[in-house]
């Protein structure tokens, strides 16, 4: 699992087309580093994914890096502020035991409603929980929705308000 957040948690990503920007190239650069994601929540100040690694599990820091440098020169070319640092730092965990995969796919899944933003997992568009809703197992899809994970110690500080997807 990975955790990333935005330098000083700004709300960098604070519009419908920022968090579609950061999602799109979340998923596109995944794809190019062979990583297969299983989970992704993006939102203003963070984003989380779990993901299964290619053989070269070492792939990981440049696909954060690539991702980071795309998504931070975007946003910075849309203010008018080159240069500016948008990532402060990301986590990973390496997930080896199945019930812990499973709490962190669920609290992946629902970090929107965790985050007080949508009331249904399924409602926020940048992320994967109405993909995984129509494409998993009806029986996998329920095991994982209703997974506890309210005791999982994740750095995920971070406040976050529907009031920040304005448009810029």
């Amino acid at each position: 699992m990975v955790t990333a957040g935005t330098y000083r948690k700004q709300p960098f990503f604070g519009s419908p087309d920022r968090l579609e920007h950061l999602c799109d190239t979340l998923l596109e650069l995944a794809e190019k580093y062979g990583w297969r994601l299983q989970a992704w929540a993006v939102l203003t100040n963070h984003y989380h994914f779990v993901g299964l690694s290619p053989s070269q599990a070492a792939s990981l820091r440049p696909f954060v890096q690539h991702l980071h440098s795309v998504t931070g020169k975007e946003i910075n070319r849309r203010d008018c502020a080159p240069g500016r640092r948008v990532w402060f730092e990301y986590w990973e965990t390496r997930l080896t035991y199945h019930k812990s995969y499973l709490a962190r796919l669920s609290y992946v899944h629902r970090n929107a409603v965790h985050h007080g933003l949508v009331r249904v997992p399924s409602a926020y568009p940048w992320c994967s929980a109405g993909w995984f809703e129509r494409r998993a197992d009806a029986a996998f899809y329920h095991t994982v929705m209703n997974f506890p994970c309210d005791r999982l110690n994740l750095p995920d500080d971070y406040i976050v308000h529907a009031s920040e997807l304005t448009a810029r």
